[in-house]
């Protein structure tokens, strides 16, 4: 876990009892039940059928926590589909999406606002299209115009929802022929995630917890997070739940484009680099050329950066080492968030930016462009 030397010091982490008087609405259930909600979501999704011609392409358009789960499975079909996967975070689907593109519109709530603008604009396209979200006009307009959809769990913060948006996308992607059986991987992945929320619960000293003991010594720090391959997505995952969960600024790179820019930020830093600390994505079945690239980064950031840390994926499939990186992250954002004394769960500037930005009235307009195109 770290690269260097680190001291542990008592903390409220070793006081499980306190944390309810700062996680008011208990963010903490959300990493430590991850299995259940990931179980829960695979049987919800095997109700998911897709009549519609095999895609050329997938756009898979959300924001924020909705849109995680989109770029996970980019990351993972990678390597096993030739149909090209795209995010995309913008009020318009690229410009090559059209009839045999599959464009499924992502929103937790059902009413981001960019993702409306973007379902509207499938239509018009005569995408093939499918949803996924809790409700919403998302869900309602789906209903209207006859478009499939899968209505998740509701109720829960859209960042903590990862299981219920990614595993549905899974199922699209096999449902199409696109990547194999998945279930022999799902079932590993699950037995990984019970490992890793027992070995990182809150009763678990920070001692022998490893989310506890990289909260700690991130803390005071702006954490910047590298991955590379499978870890693409999940090392941005870290950032957004150091940013969401932690409230703390943070930024993520990939392996081995940093080496060609990011690097060199880190040779004369001076007192700058007391203020980052560096956390390394790894596989201990990572390639040769990253394992190089990876070792030879950290030796020449040693002078500079005083914090560096590792987290190594668990387990053997690319879904289990995948999931169990990012529930690792998870736990760490939100011990951090303790540390910090700080409720992981509220997003009060997210909520006031939505707040003042559906004041220029450009999502009345997108109701309003869905509400014809239902009739």
């Amino acid at each position: 876990m770290w690269v260097g030397d680190c001291k542990l010091t008592a903390s409220i982490l070793d006081h499980p009892e306190e944390f309810a008087k700062i996680d008011k609405n208990q963010m903490i259930l959300y990493p430590v039940q991850a299995v259940r909600h990931y179980v829960a979501s695979a049987k919800a999704s095997k109700t998911i059928k897709l009549t519609c011609a095999r895609p050329e392409n997938i756009v898979i358009a959300g924001m924020g926590g909705s849109a995680i789960g989109g770029e996970l499975l980019k990351d993972y079909t990678r390597s096993t589909s030739a149909v090209p996967v795209e995010i995309s975070r913008e009020y318009h689907l690229p410009a090559y999406a059209d009839s045999r593109t599959l464009a499924v519109l992502a929103s937790y709530s059902g009413d981001t606002e960019e993702t409306l603008s973007s379902f509207a604009d499938a239509l018009k396209r005569k995408c093939m299209v499918f949803c996924i979200s809790s409700g919403g006009a998302l869900i309602e307009y789906a209903q209207k115009l006859n478009v499939p959809y899968l209505q998740v769990e509701g109720g829960m913060p859209p960042r903590a929802a990862l299981p219920h948006m990614f595993m549905p996308l899974l199922k699209v992607m096999e449902t199409q022929g696109m990547v194999p059986d998945v279930e022999k991987e799902f079932n590993e992945a699950t037995k990984v995630l019970e490992k890793v929320s027992k070995d990182n619960a809150p009763e678990k000293p920070t001692a022998a917890n490893s989310a506890k003991t990289l909260a700690l010594s991130l803390l005071g720090t702006c954490p910047v997070v590298y991955g590379f391959g499978a870890y693409r997505g999940v090392a941005l995952r870290y950032k957004q739940q150091f940013n969401e969960n932690s409230k703390l600024p943070a930024k993520w790179e990939t392996f081995s484009e940093l080496n060609h820019n990011e690097t060199m930020g880190w040779a004369n830093p001076k007192d700058l680099s007391k203020a980052f600390s560096v956390v390394f994505l790894r596989d201990k079945a990572e390639p040769v050329e990253i394992r190089s690239r990876i070792e030879t980064t950290q030796a020449l950031m040693k002078p500079a950066v005083s914090r560096m840390f590792e987290v190594y994926a668990q387990g053997k499939s690319t879904l289990a080492k995948m999931l169990s990186t990012i529930l690792i992250g998870d736990f760490t954002s939100v011990y951090l968030a303790y540390l910090r004394g700080v409720d992981p769960t509220p997003v009060d500037t997210v909520t006031v930016m939505k707040q003042k930005i559906e004041q220029n009235g450009v999502k009345k307009k997108v109701l309003a462009e869905l509400e014809r195109l239902a009739k």
